[in-house]
């Protein structure tokens, strides 16, 4: 009789008896010891912006748990377990000298590595000291970013390179920005208060581009994205593209390539400056714990450029100028993913075919989850040091597909 009652509530769309609903633990969980996070272990990521990575000490928070990071004055980025091995006080009010960071409590001295180089208040300065190793992880600077494995060591792959990010012109550079925002340039955010998979699957998402952004309330990127697109998804190498084509009023086909790679990897194509062909910039989706998560990106940029996208405004106001009632009137991707809950109730979807691109970057999650849990290694990680090259397919580009 239950099950019979259930399904007539079901069928009329009462809210009343709805059986509770709960959030898809396997893929937004990402603390040690969980499949996701362990999937997300296994692949580099970034953590700080190079440049703020100094000889002051900072907390990071990254994957559920709570580091320090700072930079020896020979130059060393370091990554280290806060509270000291020795009586527990953190780190974050050690000096750092030439070869690494002294605990204010009793001097214990570490280095990059966490190995003890020190004990003050020992005979010889710690005759065991060699025996003491403060809990580190590895970590090495490209495009700006101090990227750290926090995964097992004997698993550590080499840190990739992006073709779109190599092989600079004499006037371009590559700029970095951490925050919850992207390259937007709108510092106000650093951290967003939900999942890192609600912005994982907006990666792969193009038709909210022609609500959201263009037709909902207002035109926030180009009035071409109001078209509704002919879209094409398609699994890569190490990851999932999408080609969104629009047949445009000059009778030209623009035809837009965005591609997720895996984990947590995006590369979307300038939305303001669509006449640019390949895609200039590669973002992570980093998860922070298991409710909050915030944005890495590496752009490649002329150096004449104010910002990455130049600083995106509605009505002349970036996000955090803007007030609650002009938040609900021009919602974007914030208050889109933000509407979902910290974590969002997966088992109360109902996706459909225009979600066919979460549905295989989900499945490939998965897939990969499976692989490293069975102790296997998971796509788009090499060992080889001579390889390592990512080929970017995204970018705006006219006349004819280009993902061949």
């Amino acid at each position: 009789m239950a099950e019979v009652t259930q399904r007539r509530r079901t069928a009329e769309g009462c809210a009343y008896g709805r059986p509770a609903q709960h959030p898809d633990e396997e893929l937004t969980r990402v603390g040690p010891n969980t499949p996701c996070g362990e999937l997300m272990r296994r692949y580099w990521q970034p953590v700080a912006v190079s440049e703020k990575v100094t000889n002051r000490p900072r907390y990071v928070r990254i994957l559920g748990e709570d580091l320090i990071i700072f930079r020896d004055k020979k130059g060393r980025p370091g990554l280290l377990y806060p509270r000291c091995m020795h009586r527990g006080t953190t780190l974050f009010y050690g000096k750092v000298s030439e070869e690494g960071i002294a605990c204010c409590y009793h001097g214990w001295l570490f280095d990059v590595e966490g190995r003890c180089l020190l004990q003050p208040c020992e005979p010889d300065g710690g005759r065991n000291r060699d025996a003491a190793r403060q809990p580190w992880y590895p970590v090495e600077d490209r495009y700006g970013l101090v990227f750290a494995y926090m995964g097992p060591p004997e698993k550590k792959p080499v840190l990739p390179r992006y073709d779109i990010l190599e092989e600079l012109g004499p006037e371009e550079e590559v700029r970095a920005y951490v925050g919850a925002f992207g390259a937007t340039g709108d510092t106000s955010l650093a951290v967003a208060p939900y999942s890192w998979l609600h912005m994982n699957d907006n990666v792969m998402d193009p038709f909210h581009v022609q609500v959201l952004h263009s037709t909902f309330s207002t035109v926030q990127f180009v009035p071409q994205f109001a078209l509704m697109p002919k879209v094409e998804f398609f699994a890569t190498e190490n990851g999932v593209c999408y080609s969104a084509k629009r047949r445009l009023d000059d009778g030209r086909e623009y035809d837009r390539i965005s591609s997720f790679l895996m984990p947590n990897i995006m590369s979307v194509p300038n939305p303001i400056q669509i006449d640019q062909e390949r895609a200039n910039m590669i973002s992570w989706a980093l998860p922070v714990d298991d409710s909050h998560f915030t944005m890495a990106t590496a752009a490649r940029v002329p150096r004449s450029a104010p910002d990455l996208f130049g600083g995106i405004r509605l009505n002349g106001k970036l996000w955090g100028e803007m007030t609650e009632q002009e938040h609900q009137d021009t919602p974007g991707d914030y208050e889109a993913q933000a509407g979902q809950g910290p974590i969002s109730l997966h088992s109360e979807e109902h996706l459909a075919s225009s979600d066919r691109g979460i549905i295989l970057q989900r499945r490939m999650l998965k897939a990969q989850i499976k692989a490293v849990a069975e102790g296997g290694d998971p796509i788009g990680v090499t060992f080889d040091p001579t390889g390592g090259m990512v080929k970017i397919r995204s970018g705006n580009y006219y006349h004819a597909s280009q993902h061949a």
